[in-house]
């Protein structure tokens, strides 16, 4: 879980203040990350910024057309050039109107574009990163990044980073029009700006913080609703569920405070916002009414004066609400960065070996380490030659590296030491693409998506025709199953596949292993929730496809093990022992100790009888 401090900003020490430099560079930093995908709409951004701009200024153009009756027409009673002035004025709000609804219909376009392109890209690297990664974090943290930290880096290019540059050229101009009226207003004026400016840069800054650490929250009680939902069997079925609610409230509280603190921060902020630029307002109506009876200033300057004032009141106050957004956005970049920049550690070479032809499936395990990146070492020098058409069955505790030592052959992760071959090539010089065709998987956990039978059963093999389809059910003996479903192969599956038996998603995740005819499989465990009846059935169909395959079978049955040619025993990361399952029994103690913690101590004295 992550989790985020609150660093102090408010302090005289030298530390603090180069950590609030540090912050404010590090958002720069974030932000100008994003230019790449903004670029391709930088014509129509530059549009977007452009009608924007002239809408502003269209409204800073009315109180000086104001100014221009007052003085003109009111003051001197000359009625000629009333007309053309108020015609002037309610052209300008319709242009001001229209060059609004130009902005919004256009900027949907991109902002939804680069939301869509990041979704995309972010999607695609977690689909390329290892196996590892995706141990290490939370589901519920990598939803939280590709859906509403994404929605809020598309509010940020949509609308605050076009009012951010717009609003502030506005105040430039406008401050440059008071400054033109009457220098004596500017200054006024000035007293109330500066000031909000200055406080809104500190709101900003405690508003990332609290706005990065909701985020964060978010992620948490997005997993924990995730994680419920697909355990909901599980739940109902230990009476869990209200424990399970107790946490998803104290984590929905949690959240909750942390909004109301994004609130109470706003609240502060906006309050500051109002006053300051109404005790601006009225220090100019005193300073105008001043020069007014002076006769050093006409009553048009001081209403024109005061009307732009007012129409900057929300540009000025929108610039703390605008860098809250900014900050916001920039901790949603963060959180989208740090999954983006994780390394993809498993990877095609830039010029793979070709798979040679015929192939014949020889695979070696040569000095094969494995370890963690804690540095845990779970394999130490493994070497095991499997030959071709060979099925060598591996055997062990638990924890003693089996499902790692499976896991190498198709590079779900890669060796740290040592090499795997397959007809001497080494795996990691083919690209992988080509390499997970050619070796099928089946895990001991099944996991099917949200599919009908024949997407799920031929997803490694594109265009997967449908007697291909059959056979390979007809091989995991699920044909008769899946023709019972409403609608055969176009059934879909649920999600997870929970609306099935855990047998039957197990044959299913066989016959997607077995669909593609490949020359290596490697199975973990295949066969672990089938009753007996079904896995005889299947063990008979697995004789069939396992001749002339070579294949790497992770087992714990006596049964299952019957089918291998050659028996490897895996004791903490090492070969303790290899040979045939009749040898094994007769000459290995411990060998005979797995075997009866997992079948019928009667069974296994019988294959040692016998």
């Amino acid at each position: 879980m992550l989790t985020v401090g609150r660093p102090s900003y408010f302090g005289d020490d030298l530390e603090g203040a180069h950590r609030v430099s540090d912050q404010r560079n590090s958002t720069i930093r974030t932000l100008r990350r994003l230019w790449p995908y903004v670029r391709p709409h930088r014509a129509r951004m530059a549009v977007v910024v452009s009608a924007t701009m002239l809408a502003m200024l269209c409204g800073l153009g009315i109180p000086l057309l104001t100014q221009r009756i007052v003085d003109g027409p009111i003051q001197n009673k000359q009625t000629e050039l009333l007309p053309w002035l108020i015609l002037g004025v309610l052209v300008l709000g319709v242009s001001e109107a229209t060059l609004f609804y130009i902005r919004r219909k256009i900027v949907a376009r991109p902002a939804a574009e680069v939301e869509a392109r990041m979704r995309f890209d972010l999607y695609q690297h977690l689909q390329r990163l290892p196996v590892a990664f995706h141990d290490r974090w939370q589901s519920g943290q990598l939803l939280s990044r590709a859906t509403n930290d994404l929605t809020t880096v598309r509010r940020f290019v949509a609308f605050a980073i076009v009012f951010l540059i717009v609003n502030s050229i506005v105040i430039v101009i406008g401050l440059g029009i008071i400054a033109a009226l009457s220098p004596s207003l500017l200054i006024v004026s000035l007293c109330g700006a500066l000031p909000l400016i200055v406080i809104s840069y500190f709101f900003e800054k405690k508003f990332k913080v609290v706005a990065r650490q909701a985020q964060d929250q978010a992620g948490d009680l997005t997993t924990t609703l995730e994680e419920s939902v697909l355990g909901i069997r599980v739940l109902k079925a230990f009476g869990r569920g209200p424990e399970l609610s107790k946490r998803f409230l104290a984590q929905a509280r949690d959240l909750r405070a942390t909004e109301l603190q994004k609130v109470s921060i706003l609240a502060s902020l906006w309050s500051v916002l109002i006053v300051l630029p109404e005790l601006s307002i009225a220090g100019m109506l005193g300073v105008g009414a001043i020069g007014i009876i002076n006769g050093t200033m006409t009553v048009g300057t001081l209403i024109a004066a005061v009307a732009v004032s007012a129409y900057l009141r929300w540009p000025i106050d929108s610039i703390g609400w605008l860098l809250a957004e900014t900050n916001q956005a920039a901790s949603a970049l963060e959180r989208y960065w740090e999954v983006i920049d994780s390394p993809v550690t498993i990877t095609s070479p830039a010029r793979p070996a070709p798979l040679p032809t015929p192939l014949r499936g020889h695979v070696r395990f040569e000095g094969v380490r494995f370890a963690f990146e804690d540095g845990k070492e779970v394999l130490s020098g493994i070497d095991l030659d499997l030959r071709p058409g060979e099925t060598v069955a591996l055997v062990g505790a638990t924890g003693s590296g089996k499902t790692t030592l499976t896991a190498l052959v198709p590079r779900l992760a890669d060796v740290t030491g040592g090499r795997v071959t397959i007809d001497g090539v080494d795996v990691r010089d083919f690209a992988l693409e080509d390499l997970r065709r050619v070796v099928g998987t089946a895990f001991e956990e099944p996991v099917l998506f949200s599919a009908s039978v024949t997407e799920n059963v031929g997803l490694g093999v594109p265009d997967v025709s449908e007697t291909a389809v059959r056979e390979a059910l007809r091989i995991a003996k699920a044909e008769e199953f899946v023709d019972a479903l409403p609608w055969g192969l176009a059934t879909r599956i649920g999600e997870q596949g929970l609306s099935l038996s855990g047998g039957q998603r197990q044959r299913l995740a066989l016959a997607r292993a077995v669909v593609g005819r490949p020359a290596v499989l490697v199975l973990d465990d295949p066969l672990s929730a089938l009753d007996v009846h079904t896995e005889a059935e299947v063990e008979a169909a697995l004789r069939r496809v396992l001749h002339g395959v070579t294949a790497l079978v992770v087992a714990h049955r006596s049964s299952t093990v019957q089918l291998a040619d050659r028996v490897a025993m895996l004791v903490n990361g090492k070969i303790a022992a290899i040979g045939s399952h009749r040898e094994l029994l007769a000459t290995n103690e411990e060998y005979r100790r797995l075997l009866s913690s997992s079948d019928s101590e009667e069974i296994v004295a019988e294959e040692v009888a016998s």
